[in-house]
């Protein structure tokens, strides 16, 4: 496979959107893009392996959303679905793509499922992966643990591991040059490339007890959906129920569901179930 990469960034209201974008010369020319929308732990560099298989079909684009990664802080501290939503309009406009396939993990899932809604004709259809409106508890209260209790920096690559539960990792290791390449450095320390606007969202919710809600209502949009349309669950994901993924096809019977070993951290558990599951499902566009 001869695969071309590259990188970029977009302007986007009040940010710059950074995007990794990948083609192969094998692949099938007239074939619906695909943009690929990271989770809340994530970013685009977690999907390079995977968007570079997906490329040999299709173009594929990986962005950083908002505040994370690559991506600029938004001065105004706007991150609402919106503004998300907004972000991957301008960069379909800036990439010349009439309509793409959205794939997205976790939080980006749920910023896909809006733009699907609020932009139907641009979006030809939806991937969402370990995600549905209904996010279970205990996977959630892990989550704002972890984010919530975030410290401002870290003095250390190894200290940054140690804090996400990896010890023993070796500096050759693709777990260390990945938190090496969300970590970025400060006259303070190594600070996470991720708005510290997030953690601070979480800490309220810990000190409250309460979730911010959504402010829209998803199972509403997931019920009009009209395009080709899939939910994926990892096999032990503690974010997504097979309940929740019953009801999903209950919701709308013209969204399919499936479950592939592996946690939430699909990226990670299982490259390549992932990459044969999106494929298969690109391939009935």
């Amino acid at each position: 496979m001869t695969l071309s990469s590259e990188t970029g960034h977009i302007t986007s209201g009040d940010v710059r959107i950074h995007y990794r974008r990948f083609l192969s010369r094998e692949a099938s020319p007239g074939k619906m893009p695909a943009l690929i929308v990271h989770g809340l732990s994530y970013f685009s560099y977690d999907w390079i392996e995977i968007a570079a298989a997906l490329s040999q079909q299709r173009e594929v684009v990986a962005i950083d959303l908002r505040g994370f990664g690559d991506s600029d802080r938004s001065p105004s501290g706007e991150y609402g679905l919106q503004a998300m939503s907004n972000d991957l309009i301008a960069v379909l406009d800036h990439l010349g793509w009439d309509q793409a396939a959205l794939l997205g993990h976790s939080m980006g899932g749920r910023v896909c499922l809006c733009t699907a809604a609020w932009h139907p004709q641009r979006v030809g259809a939806l991937m969402c992966l370990d995600f549905a409106p209904d996010v279970e508890a205990e996977g959630r209260r892990k989550v704002a643990l972890r984010i919530g209790n975030q410290p401002d920096t870290f003095a250390s690559i190894y200290e940054a591991l140690a804090y996400h539960g990896h010890e023993g990792v070796s500096s050759d290791s693709p777990l260390y040059k990945r938190y090496a390449a969300f970590l970025r450095a400060t006259d303070d320390g190594l600070v996470l490339k991720r708005d510290l606007h997030f953690r601070n969202s979480f800490r309220e919710v810990l000190r409250t007890g309460k979730s911010q809600p959504a402010g829209v209502d998803l199972w509403a949009m997931l019920a009009g959906l009209s395009i080709p349309a899939e939910v994926l669950r990892g096999s032990t994901s503690d974010m997504l129920s097979r309940e929740t993924l019953e009801k999903v096809h209950e919701v709308n019977a013209r969204v399919s569901t499936r479950e592939i070993t592996g946690s939430h951290d699909l990226v990670s558990d299982n490259p390549q179930g992932l990459i044969e599951a999106i494929t298969e499902f690109l391939t009935r566009l």
